[in-house]
């Protein structure tokens, strides 16, 4: 099976207020696989572009409290049920002294589903990108403000793409093209 070969318009652009003006118009212009690159943040690119929040928060959140309750749990059980020894008098449920384990589980539990949430809804790992082939994208490290439109061969029409970059302000403009992988075996 042969895989659709991926394209990518990408277009400079001079500074981060022209970045964020076309960001806006490429989501009113109804392109949704298009992203923006920039040395910085830039505050409200996020909301030009019609990105969404992330659910890495709810979900590391939750998770920390699970591994709250879990933490919470483990010692009740270990101290109330498993082994009840009463030492100087203290009740066989003293939770006061259960916060440092508990609190250490919460961190470690909502750390860990951060990191690996982030890897998936960031999809990562990719090693390779086609976008880093181009010359003048290096230029983002430094001073330089892009923005990529990107799918499949046949998924929009280059030249209209070409051509609405353009008429938002975006300068050189090149077009990326991503290797077909060829799974069959000849």
């Amino acid at each position: 099976m042969s895989q659709a070969k991926r394209v990518m318009m990408l277009a400079e652009f001079e500074n981060p207020a022209q970045l964020l003006k076309a960001a806006e118009q490429l989501r009113n212009s109804g392109f949704k696989n298009f992203d923006c690159y920039s040395p910085f943040p830039i505050h409200g690119l996020d909301k030009a572009m019609g990105e969404k929040r992330s659910m890495l928060g709810w979900v590391s959140g939750i998770t920390a409290a699970i591994g709250l309750f879990f933490g919470v749990l483990l010692q009740w059980w270990t101290g109330s049920v498993a082994y009840p020894v009463v030492v100087s008098g203290k009740p066989l449920f003293s939770y006061q002294a259960y916060s440092p384990v508990a609190f250490a589980l919460m961190v470690i539990s909502g750390a860990a589903t951060a990191f690996v949430g982030m890897l998936i809804f960031n999809k990562l790992p990719r090693f390779n990108h086609p976008i880093f082939e181009s010359e003048r994208f290096k230029k983002v490290t430094d001073d330089g403000f892009f923005v990529s439109i990107e799918g499949d061969e046949g998924e929009f029409d280059l030249n209209e793409a070409r051509t609405f970059l353009e008429s938002i302000g975006g300068k050189n403009v090149e077009l990326i093209t991503e290797e077909a992988e060829d799974d069959e075996k000849a």
